[in-house]
């Protein structure tokens, strides 16, 4: 990415510590059930945006990383744990978890890997009964709770 490129897409993890942009779109944005995106995540699956190297940046901070197979790196936020990342060692592209734009309903799926491990109940999420944060908590609690949460922006 060029110092004079306007970036497209921005993001970072849950403290602000590292902080990355885009310049272009991504080339594709998917799910991944498998169960190596599982336990990286910490979730029933992992969202992806797919992007050429050449147009993303680490912009604040820097990422540790963790070796998660031979051919794979996970990058993560060593001071607050964000996953970050998946990117195939000495590949041209980098995967940016989609929860870590700023915003990520601009990153929407288009399509599902690892589908072998797709948990059963996955498919009817949508159907559970829902609620707000502020219906859950109430808007009592809620006028209490200090998020320390980075703001979706630099």
């Amino acid at each position: 990415m060029t110092e004079t490129s306007k970036p497209v897409l921005t993001g970072g993890c849950q403290c602000g510590a590292v902080r990355f942009a885009l310049t272009a779109s991504p080339n594709k944005i998917s799910i991944c059930h498998c169960r190596m995106c599982q336990k990286a995540s910490g979730a029933p699956f992992a969202s992806f945006a797919d992007i050429e190297k050449t147009d993303f940046a680490w912009t604040k901070g820097t990422p540790s990383a963790f070796q998660s197979s031979s051919i794979a790196m996970r990058d993560f936020c060593a001071a607050c744990g964000t996953p970050l990342s998946f990117r195939r060692i000495d590949g041209p592209r980098i995967e940016i978890m989609t929860g870590a734009f700023d915003r990520p309903d601009h990153v929407v799926p288009t399509r599902q890997y690892g589908t072998e491990s797709r948990l059963g109940w996955v498919v009817g999420i949508a159907n559970l009964p829902s609620q707000t944060t502020q219906q859950n908590y109430g808007p009592e609690k809620m006028a209490t709770i200090v998020s320390h949460q980075h703001p979706d922006h630099d």
